[in-house]
C-alpha cells in the first residue's frame, strides 16, 4: 500500500471537485438547505385542525365541552353548523378536518349520571393525520370527563372526607415537551449523510469510465486497493464536513439538545460511512453510466427511508417486513444518533448497533473490492 500514490488520488479528487463549483455548492450547502426544508415540513405534530361543531343540545354543558376544545392548541373552530346535512359538504370540500357533534340530551345525561355520547366525524382520506387528530380529540374529551368527575367527587368528599382516590403523575423522559423536531431532525441528519455519501461514491468509478480516464489509471502503478481508498477518502471528509454543518444547524437553529457525547457521535458515524461508501462503490462497479448509477442508488435509498424507522415505527410493520428491516444499515444508525441526541447513550448501550454496522461495512467493502478487481481484470 503506497500512501504517496493514495494522497495523489485524493488530491486529484479535490481538484476535480474545486473545478466544478456547482457540485461543490451542492455538496456543501444542499445538506443544510435540506435540513431546513425537512426540519419544518417532516413533522408528526398536527396543529390548527379545521373543525366544525354541530351543537344540537345548546346548553351550558355542551358549550363547556366546545370551549375545552378551543382552549387546546390543536383545534380551530372555523364553522358552526345547524344541520347534519352540512357535514358532508364541509368534509367533501376539505374545509373541515373534523366535525364535533353534540347530540340533544347531552347535558341531561350528564346531570343524571349517565354516559353522555359525543360524535367525532373525521376526514379519513389522510389516515395518518386522522389518527393523530383522533388521539388529540379523545384526549380533550377524556380530560373534560375527568374534570366533571373530579367536581362531583369533590362534592362527595365534602360528605365523606376519607374517600380514597388515585392521583397519577405523568413524567416523560428524554423529550418532556414531546416535540417531534427533537425526534425528526437527528433522523434527517442521518438520511442526508446517507444520500450524499452513497450518491457521490456511486458516481466515482463510473465517471472515470465515462470520460475515459479509468484506463489511464489502470496502466499506472496504482493498485486497485489504492485507487479505491483514494476515491473514498475524499467522500469520508465531505461526509464529516456535511455532518458538522448539519449538526450546527440542528443545535443552533432548531435548538435540538445533544444529551450525549459529540466526539462519540462522530466516531460511531465512521461505521455508518463504511457501509454507505461500500454500497456506493459496489453500485459504481455494476453500473456503466452515471445515469445507471444514480437510478440504482435511488432504488436503494427509497427502501432505506421507508423501512429504517425514519418515519414509521418498525413495530407497526408486518412481521415479514420487520425481518427485512434488519438488512437496512440506516436502521441501526438511527438508533445510534437518536440515542446520543435524546438519551445520552454511550458505547456501553450502543455497541450492538455499532458491531452490526461495522460488520455490514466490512462485508460490503469486501464485496465492492472483489467486484472492482474483477472488473479491472
Amino acid at each position: 500500500m503506497n500512501w504517496h500514490r493514495i494522497a495523489k488520488i485524493i488530491r486529484k479528487e479535490f481538484i476535480q471537485l474545486r473545478r466544478d463549483p456547482r457540485l461543490l455548492r451542492l455538496v456543501l450547502f444542499a445538506p443544510v438547505f435540506q435540513l431546513f426544508i425537512f426540519g419544518y415540513s417532516v413533522t408528526t405534530d398536527v396543529t390548527h385542525i379545521s373543525t366544525a361543531v354541530l351543537d344540537e343540545d345548546r346548553t351550558s354543558a355542551s358549550r363547556a365541552l366546545t370551549e375545552r376544545f378551543v382552549r387546546s392548541r390543536y383545534f380551530d373552530f372555523d364553522h358552526n353548523i345547524s344541520h347534519p346535512d352540512e357535514i358532508d359538504r364541509l368534509l367533501d370540500s376539505g374545509k373541515a378536518q373534523m366535525v364535533l357533534r353534540i347530540p340533544l340530551g347531552f347535558a341531561r345525561d350528564l346531570a343524571r349520571g349517565r354516559t353522555a355520547e359525543v360524535q367525532l366525524i373525521l376526514d379519513g382520506s389522510d389516515s395518518m393525520t386522522a389518527g393523530i387528530v383522533s388521539g388529540y380529540a379523545n384526549g380533550v374529551i377524556r380530560d373534560h370527563s375527568a374534570r366533571i368527575a373530579a367536581e362531583r367527587l369533590d362534592r362527595v368528599r365534602a360528605r365523606i372526607p376519607r374517600l380514597p382516590s388515585l392521583d397519577p403523575r405523568l413524567r416523560v423522559w428524554y423529550n418532556p415537551e414531546l416535540k417531534s423536531v427533537y425526534f425528526m431532525v437527528p433522523a434527517i441528519m442521518c438520511t442526508i449523510l446517507l444520500v450524499v455519501t452513497t450518491l457521490l461514491t456511486s458516481l466515482a468509478i463510473v465517471k472515470e469510465r465515462e470520460i475515459g480516464t479509468l484506463e489511464q489509471l489502470i496502466v499506472t502503478p496504482i493498485r486497485p486497493r489504492e485507487l479505491m481508498l483514494g476515491k473514498t477518502v475524499p467522500f469520508v471528509i465531505i461526509g464529516f464536513v456535511d455532518m458538522t454543518l448539519v449538526l450546527l444547524a440542528a443545535v443552533l437553529w432548531f435548538r435540538v439538545p445533544v444529551a450525549g457525547s459529540i466526539p462519540l457521535l462522530f466516531l460511531l458515524s465512521a461505521a455508518f460511512l463504511l457501509t454507505t461508501l461500500g454500497i456506493g462503490l459496489f453500485i459504481s462497479t455494476i453500473s456503466r453510466t452515471q445515469q445507471q448509477a444514480m437510478m440504482t442508488t435511488f432504488f436503494f435509498l427509497l427502501p432505506s427511508f421507508l423501512l429504517s424507522g425514519f418515519m414509521f415505527p418498525i413495530e407497526n410493520m408486518p412481521r415479514l417486513i420487520q425481518y427485512i428491516t434488519y438488512a437496512i444499515p440506516l436502521r441501526y444508525f438511527l438508533v445510534i444518533v437518536r440515542g446520543i441526541f435524546l438519551k445520552g447513550n454511550g458505547l456501553a448501550v450502543l455497541w450492538p448497533q455499532v458491531a452490526i454496522l461495522a460488520a455490514f461495512g466490512l462485508a460490503i467493502m469486501w464485496l465492492a473490492a472483489a467486484r472492482f478487481q474483477k472488473r479491472l481484470g
